[in-house]
């Protein structure tokens, strides 16, 4: 009799959910451990670049839930100065190049929409079980068990690490803590009713449309207000960014539901000009998050024994390319393609089970941690020493984004690409010139 494919996904956000979606199928038992008591998201806006929405969307046919929800196509990228001015603005329509739009989503609905596919018994393969209060202390990567704070323990023949940039299961695999690195910028967040600007701002609104499917940026003074709607205009995300130095309340705490004192906010943005800072006042307390924009490191490793870590853990970035919960997408969808035959669980030996891992890694790793080091240098350019720069212009990286199409299809072009340079490696100095000047012709 055929043993169950056994798999705890560590972390019940949207790295976790995405990935029990990837991996779910008949005869496999997928649990989901999440720490805290309520499996929610919280209220903010959330982007998904191409390459990632077309997974969402088209392979998981979320489409219509999603646009059910209040889904938008983010149609392009806009840039004000503090006199009202429009000094740029950049279309965005993907489609027909990439195969997918730029969507928007508020947070809270595309958690809820990926929780549905994951547990929901509409879709085909067994579905996920969520349990909640689990608090994951540590876990044997070899054996295959993950241990909680109440002394439980969970065995599987597959485990994912999808517990963010905190992560206890990457402290697992490195058999070290991993710090998370201050970038030098915290952001103020909120989301507010559009009702509540149309009548409250006037000013802002006369500059700004906020119902207008675009992102918005007002930047001067080394701060800067990211903006965008969602749930069909209905609802207005801003993020106001401000170097550390200048904080006047502590950003030592990194968690995403840290409060932001509203009068420090509006203190800071003093200098901005009426129209700029009247969304700010708008909010009320209890409505302002703080956030410490923080990355890490690129890892030596992702997995060990049965055990690999997906989005955050494995490759926190920073927002400046909108490219972090993509990239969890990504890693996702390449989960499940690798994992795609092992449907029972007495054909999941250890040593199988790392090959898979490995497969995994090599596909995933290089792509990652290219975005992910570019969107540090977007945000500081790359001048330390020792630091890595990107050499791509922001067209170049858009192609470099978006032009991705699952994990197979990239495996296999990197290998091509890997096979054409060590041709070109082994070839004498006479024979690269000629295939030089065949490139160019």
């Amino acid at each position: 009799m055929s043993k169950q494919f056994k798999i705890i996904i560590v972390g019940g956000g949207i790295a976790g959910l995405a990935t029990a979606i990837a991996l779910r199928a008949s005869n496999r038992k997928i649990i989901v451990l999440e720490q805290s008591s309520l499996n929610r998201e919280i209220g903010a806006v959330i982007s998904l670049q191409p390459n990632a929405s077309k997974i969402v969307e088209m392979t998981w046919n979320l489409a219509k839930t999603l646009q059910a929800k209040g889904s938008m196509v983010d149609e392009g990228f806009q840039v004000y100065n503090l006199d009202g001015e429009l000094q740029m603005r950049i279309p965005l329509s993907t489609m027909e190049k990439y195969g997918a739009e730029r969507m928007l989503y508020h947070r809270v609905d595309l958690h809820d929409a990926l929780k549905k596919r994951a547990t929901s018994k509409e879709w085909a393969g067994e579905p996920a079980e969520i349990l909640v209060s689990k608090r994951v202390t540590h876990c044997d990567c070899e054996e295959g068990v993950v241990y909680t704070q109440t002394g439980e323990k969970f065995h599987a023949d597959l485990i994912i690490g999808a517990d963010g940039i905190k992560s206890i299961i990457r402290d697992s695999i490195l058999g070290t803590k991993i710090p998370a690195l201050r970038t030098g910028h915290s952001a103020y967040r909120m989301i507010l009713p559009v009702d509540k600007l149309l009548s409250d701002c006037k000013a802002f609104c006369d500059v700004v449309d906020p119902r207008a499917p675009y992102t918005t940026m007002v930047m001067a003074h080394n701060r800067r207000m990211i903006m965008g709607p969602s749930r069909n205009g209905s609802v207005y995300s801003i993020v106001a960014m401000v170097p550390d130095e200048d904080m006047n309340e502590n950003t030592t705490d990194t968690s995403w539901t840290t409060h932001g004192d509203i009068p420090k906010m509006c203190e800071l943005f003093a200098d901005f000009p009426e129209w700029a800072r009247g969304p700010l006042s708008c909010v009320k307390d209890g409505e302002v998050g703080l956030w410490q924009l923080r990355d890490i490191d690129p890892l030596p490793t992702w997995m060990k024994g049965r055990v690999i870590l997906v989005g955050d853990a494995a490759h926190a970035m920073l927002p400046t390319q909108g490219q972090g919960a993509s990239q969890t997408i990504e890693d996702a969808e390449a989960v499940g393609t690798f994992y795609t035959d092992i449907l029972d669980g007495n054909d999941a030996p250890l040593e199988q089970i790392k090959a898979i891992n490995e497969k995994i890694f090599a596909c995933r790793y290089r792509r990652a941690t290219t975005i992910q080091q570019y969107s540090r240098q977007a945000a500081k350019p790359a001048t330390e020493e020792g630091s890595v720069k990107i050499k791509m212009s922001p067209s170049e990286f858009m192609d470099y984004n978006c032009s991705y199409n699952g994990a197979l299809k990239w495996a296999r072009q990197q290998t091509e690409q890997e096979r054409v340079a060590d041709d070109f490696r082994k070839m004498s100095i006479a024979e690269r010139e000629v295939k030089t000047q065949e490139v160019a012709l």
